[in-house]
């Protein structure tokens, strides 16, 4: 395959869950090669044989977002196996409903080291690594929590993705110059398993009434979105976070 026909390649993080799956699985679908990431090596079998059984373009790996050795330990690989790497989403993140008040140090830790901290390191590891190829994607999940503080879900939580909007600033100025753009999506709820979880019983039948065009938001639709920002056209978009709420915050 010469280098024309080659396909991008992703590294998407949390890909063994429910958005993380329909990202990568959405990239797949538009022809890049995916490097699926997690923790869990069941999560990412199961990612494999729900999304892409039968296709070569996709691959797994084991990876701990909170440390930066595996970030560049799945990067290097990456490189090794399939030449370069041009996009990473940074979707890996938990999601805690404890009441404010009783959030302990240790827990707003721990919601604070997955998902932001894991989007600094990935950004710093692969922002770094696409500058010196001059060209990259970055696309970072955040969530209508970090614009309106939060509602089923905590402070801890809203804070952590409020950061993500930040670093994507941040990082976006950084990076314009090289051939990078660094963009963010801010989900509202999503039809997804996670919702009935966090959720208390019974409520979430009752969330569509609460959302302004009346359903849930499609977790597939922010894999296109996804893929957009992901695309070689998408050059002149950079440091933007695309709202995708069912008009539950409008600005």
């Amino acid at each position: 395959m010469t280098m024309a026909q080659r396909a991008d390649v992703a590294i998407v993080t949390g890909a063994g869950g429910g958005l993380g799956g329909a990202i990568a699985a959405r990239l797949i679908a538009s022809g890049l090669h995916v490097v699926a990431t997690d923790l869990s090596q069941d999560a990412l079998d199961g990612f494999r044989a729900a999304h892409a059984p039968d296709t070569d373009r996709c691959t797994t790996a084991i990876l701990d977002v909170t440390q930066k050795t595996a970030f560049a330990r799945v990067l290097e690989e990456a490189c090794d196996t399939l030449g370069s790497v041009e996009v990473l989403v940074n979707c890996a993140a938990v999601t805690k409903t404890t009441p404010l008040f009783d959030i302990s140090p240790e827990e707003f830790s721990a919601v604070m080291d997955i998902n932001l901290r894991s989007v600094f390191l990935g950004s710093q590891v692969f922002g770094d690594y696409m500058r010196s190829q001059g060209y990259g994607r970055i696309i970072n999940i955040a969530s209508l929590a970090a614009q309106n503080g939060g509602t089923a879900t905590g402070g801890h939580y809203a804070a952590s993705k409020g950061g993500i909007v930040t670093l994507t600033k941040v990082f976006a100025r950084e990076l314009a110059k090289d051939g990078v753009t660094v963009n963010a999506i801010a989900p509202g709820p999503l039809d997804v398993p996670l919702l009935s979880e966090i959720l208390p019983e019974g409520a979430r039948d009752k969330m569509p009434d609460m959302i302004p065009v009346g359903h849930l938001g499609d977790p597939a639709f922010i894999g296109k979105l996804a893929v957009m920002l992901a695309s070689r056209e998408a050059s002149s978009m950079t440091g933007a976070t695309l709202d995708a709420n069912g008009g539950l915050y409008v600005r």
